[in-house]
């Protein structure tokens, strides 16, 4: 679900262009999916469970919509009006039989319920065009209602590897895809770095949000809530690899801004910092197995962390923890850390980026690398992660890249009178309001989540 290409998120120009939209896609598709018609999107693979259906079906539709330059708040909102009614639905014509595994727990059988993803798809597709045709008359005043506006810039390459196998989420109107109506408004945002392939990273990428979404933590304690969507994604991702032989895994990082408080949680060693007054503020600990106690933790289980080209957990992984590695549990943790930080107004930006920018860049130069750029480009942060990207590629770095750069204040402000700093700051709680101001949101990027 990252965002796609650059965009013009005015408030006034987003509702006038609904109606155009709406025609444009009845025009294409002037009648619901019959069983012969081709599917307009890839389904992802042959079977889902019941739990995995809301995010898999939202993350088809906002890529599909995207894809067409829907209007961001328009697409999130009639996703989940779609999704709703579907769910509301009798989906036991979906029914699939699991594949009988020796290896497979009979309990584990009967907790999971494997449905066609095909066929739900198509359905899907059917209840989302009935939403378009109802709206095509008169579009819900929320999706039309004032929201707070980002810039967020975002790029992501393959490099040297052989495969991309980064992700990414930027989800400003996480409140509109999930029908959340309360007086907060909620920004998510992530990057996951996978390993041993791309499949955990592209399951985390549509799944931590979405599992986020519904925990009862959300209202009075969000940070606990994205610690126990990590929690579950792992848990959901470890069945599904023992039932399609999968062996990859992903670390990750995300922060949900949620009214004037930051919440962050992480896994592994994808990182993310905050950016205050041109000082660079700490907020996490990556989680390498060197750490002393990630070390102790690791062979408390009966593991060992050993050094050969860099510190490594049972001699493969050089990451703690992660999302999958289903070889490599429970050794390697799929429980995240999380933390919680009040925002004052101001600071300038968050960073969060995988391995490949982190290894290279070290924190403190960070902010300076940015400051530069926006002088160069007059206050312009569109094309701000392109740049630091192509840093760490010429400082040496082999591995996929992926930097994500949030603002918090229009770049412009950054260059008016602020003294620039290039050291670290520990994080400290504030409690006043953000700013009210709007920005656009325009991203950069090579690479959907």
């Amino acid at each position: 679900m990252a965002s796609a290409a650059p965009q013009n998120s005015c408030q006034m120009a987003c509702d006038s262009e609904i109606p155009g939209f709406l025609d444009t896609l009845l025009q294409d598709f002037p009648a619901p999916l019959s069983p012969e018609s081709p599917l307009p999107w890839k389904v992802p693979g042959t079977v889902l469970s019941q739990e995995e259906v809301e995010a898999e079906l939202a993350e088809l539709a906002m890529s599909f919509l995207g894809s067409r330059n829907a209007p961001p708040p328009f697409a999130a909102a009639v996703t989940h009006k779609a999704i709703s009614q579907l769910l509301q639905t009798d989906l036991s014509e979906f029914k699939k039989l699991p594949e009988q595994e020796e290896e497979e727990e009979e309990e584990e059988k009967a907790l999971v319920t494997l449905l066609d993803a095909k066929g739900l798809a198509r359905s899907f597709f059917n209840r989302l065009w009935e939403v378009c045709s109802q709206w095509q008359k008169q579009v819900p005043l929320t999706v039309q209602a004032p929201q707070r506006q980002w810039l967020v810039s975002i790029h992501a390459i393959r490099n040297t590897r052989r495969k991309m196998e980064d992700r990414h989420v930027s989800l400003p109107t996480f409140n509109h895809l999930f029908g959340l109506s309360d007086s907060v408004e909620r920004a998510y945002f992530a990057v996951f770095d996978g390993h041993g392939g791309v499949d955990a990273a592209r399951y985390a990428s549509v799944h931590v949000h979405a599992i986020t979404s519904h925990q009862p933590e959300l209202l009075t304690d969000p940070a606990a809530a994205l610690k126990e969507a990590f929690q579950r994604t792992d848990e959901m991702f470890l069945w599904k690899a023992k039932r399609e032989r999968l062996q990859s895994g992903t670390t990750g990082v995300c922060a949900l801004i949620s009214g004037t408080t930051l919440h962050i949680a992480w896994l592994g060693d994808s990182q993310i910092i905050l950016v205050q007054q041109g000082q660079v503020v700490k907020l996490m600990e990556p989680h390498k197995p060197e750490r002393q106690d990630e070390k102790e933790r690791i062979e408390a289980l009966g593991g060992f962390v050993s050094l050969m080209d860099c510190w490594r957990v049972n001699g493969t992984l050089a990451v703690s923890r992660a999302i999958g590695d289903v070889f490599q549990k429970p050794y390697v943790s799929g429980e995240a850390d999380a933390a919680s930080r009040d925002l004052t107004g101001s600071e300038d930006y968050l960073l969060l980026a995988c391995d490949g920018f982190f290894d290279v860049v070290p924190h403190q130069e960070v902010s300076g690398l940015v400051h530069g750029h926006l002088i160069r480009q007059k206050g312009c942060g569109l094309h701000v992660a392109e740049e630091l990207v192509a840093v760490a590629r010429d400082r040496g770095s082999h591995d996929n890249i992926t930097v994500m750069v949030v603002f918090l204040r229009d770049p412009k402000e950054l260059l008016d009178g602020r003294a620039q700093g290039t050291g670290n700051a520990q994080a400290d709680v504030g409690s006043q309001g953000l700013p009210t101001s709007l920005i656009e949101l325009e991203t950069n990027t090579s690479q959907r989540s």
